[in-house]
């Protein structure tokens, strides 16, 4: 007998937004597998997982090798009850999923003769698994778009009335964050992915469509999937030889370990920013929704060493951007001047880029700062240290 996570509606919080049937697609919509990507997904938190006891189980091959598992679960987790061990972080384990939304690709493995997303895929009676094969390269991408202001990476003295750079989005995310600002993207498991190769083709025909100079990729979380992000930035480097091209990542950092910042720069990178979101644990796992303590603190530690990894070993060969979320709801003032106090301590003259924090997703209590309220925090930040602060606000940025 077995015990396995199912996922059941609350009626108390269904709506007709439609978000589960054109976005985040259920992949086992006869028989749940407890994937949890509807729990995550949801806006409106309408479906909850519960316990539940079966006998019924298939034998499935992995590698080889033989196993007898649950019918009702996932190939990711048939991988973690065989003994595989299945990353957080890009590159570790046999198999790394951190994501597990469907929308990287990160966790590709051949079962049955193709390759699928061990996160979101069934297991069935005689599946033949097999983890190390060399798996394609692919991801679920948005845009590309033009943006006339750019990212925390984006120098503000180009900003400008006229589109700067051109960017795309990639579906996924390794964080859980209740106000998610691109929930569309993010957690988008059903658009065709496309290779890196591909996406470096529509950024760069884009670039000369809009007559920029900037290339851009954003999230969700572009670093989830290691190999298809630096297989972009190679890509785009070849396709955008000259000297005026610039490669922007935009990225949470909770994934930046040292060497993949190496690998990523090494590919063509040429501004980087990267978003701590608190200076204490607690706040982080407020803001970005992670639950497990020790998953959470891995991920906030690796922001903070990212960051002054890429000004200690990259400050003259890279732009760097430090993005900052604000709403007094998530991070209270003194941490913000904690946070400030930290980022100076590495870097005085770093760009800071506050965010004023809106209600979307699952956080619609939220009340979006005013602009009164960021030029004070923009104020604040000035008053320890830092020099180059912009903050968004609803009425537009201010800069330094």
């Amino acid at each position: 007998m077995f015990e396995i996570t199912k996922i059941k509606l609350d009626p108390k919080n269904v709506t007709t937004v439609g978000f589960c049937r054109t976005v985040s697609l259920c992949p086992s919509p006869k028989d749940c597998i407890g994937c949890f990507v509807c729990v995550w997904s949801c806006p409106y938190e309408a479906r909850v997982p519960y316990k539940h006891r079966s006998d019924e189980t298939v034998v499935i091959k992995i590698d080889g090798a033989q196993y007898e598992v649950s019918k009702w679960i996932t190939l990711k987790r048939a991988l973690e009850i065989s003994g595989y061990e299945v990353g957080a972080f890009p590159g570790e384990g046999k198999v790394s999923a951190p994501c597990s939304l469907g929308g990287c690709y990160s966790c590709l493995v051949e079962a049955d003769g193709r390759f699928v997303r061990a996160c979101i895929t069934p297991v069935k009676e005689g599946m033949e698994v097999f983890t190390n094969k060399e798996s394609p390269a692919l991801r679920i991408v948005h845009g590309p778009a033009p943006h006339s202001v750019g990212g925390k990476e984006t120098p503000w003295g180009i900003k400008g009335d006229r589109s700067i750079e051109v960017a795309i989005w990639t579906a996924g995310c390794n964080l859980r964050c209740p106000q998610c600002q691109n929930y569309h993207v993010t957690y988008d498991n059903s658009t065709k992915p496309i290779s890196p190769e591909k996406a470096a083709y529509v950024l760069t025909r884009a670039r000369k469509i809009y007559r920029v100079d900037r290339m851009a990729v954003s999230g969700g979380e572009p670093t989830t999937n290691r190999k298809w992000l630096v297989k972009l930035f190679k890509e785009l480097k070849k396709l955008n030889p000259d000297e005026k091209a610039r490669l922007h990542l935009d990225s949470n950092g909770t994934l930046l370990t040292k060497d993949y910042i190496d690998e990523l720069i090494e590919a063509g990178v040429t501004d980087i920013g990267v978003e701590p979101k608190g200076a204490r644990l607690e706040t982080f796992m407020r803001i970005t929704g992670v639950k497990d303590k020790e998953l959470a603190s891995k991920y906030q530690r690796t922001q903070w060493e990212a960051l002054k990894y890429l000004v200690d070993q990259y400050q003259e060969k890279v732009f760097i951007g430090v993005g900052l979320p604000y709403n007094r709801a998530l991070i209270g003032w003194d941490e913000l001047l904690e946070v400030g106090d930290k980022i100076a301590s590495i870097k005085s003259d770093l760009q800071v880029v506050v965010l004023d924090y809106f209600p979307t997703f699952r956080n619609r209590s939220l009340v979006r700062p005013s602009p009164e309220e960021m030029l004070k925090v923009k104020e604040a930040l000035n008053a320890v240290g830092l020099s180059t602060v912009i903050v968004q606000t609803s009425a537009g940025h201010f800069g330094p």
